[in-house]
């Protein structure tokens, strides 16, 4: 039964269907989406070597979180991708601004990750 504000009640049950949820999120990226693809990749690839070259728990943190919020974003980019493609294929101006925003909002992240790779890795190289 739902409380006053129409949730369902919390605990295990309710954190199961969200986990539920998550991973059927999860597939259909993966399924739908050849940019997540590519990412997911890429962190299978980068992850153990940013656990690797961490010296410490904090820069294993940074070398594997940046990757983390790539594959975060991407998923919300691929979300207002499906949003508005529900509405339709022709141009809209706004839906246009907002795939192209949310493109690069995973650029930008992108960005940071070789902002961080390069701020905790190349000064070892000198």
């Amino acid at each position: 039964m739902a409380d006053e504000t129409g949730h369902l009640p919390r605990g295990p049950s309710r954190m199961l269907k969200a986990t539920v949820w998550s991973l059927q999120g999860l597939r259909a990226a993966w399924l739908h989406e050849s940019s997540f693809r590519l990412e997911v990749y890429l962190f299978a690839i980068l992850a153990p070597l940013g656990f690797w070259l961490g010296r410490d728990g904090v820069e294993r943190v940074l070398l594997v979180g940046c990757l983390m919020l790539v594959l975060a974003v991407e998923l919300l980019n691929s979300a207002i991708e499906a949003v508005i493609g529900r509405y339709g294929d022709e141009h809209h101006e706004l839906a246009g601004r907002a795939k192209d925003m949310g493109s690069a909002a995973v650029f930008v992240l992108m960005l940071n990750v070789l902002l961080v790779w390069g701020a905790l890795l190349l000064p070892r190289m000198q």
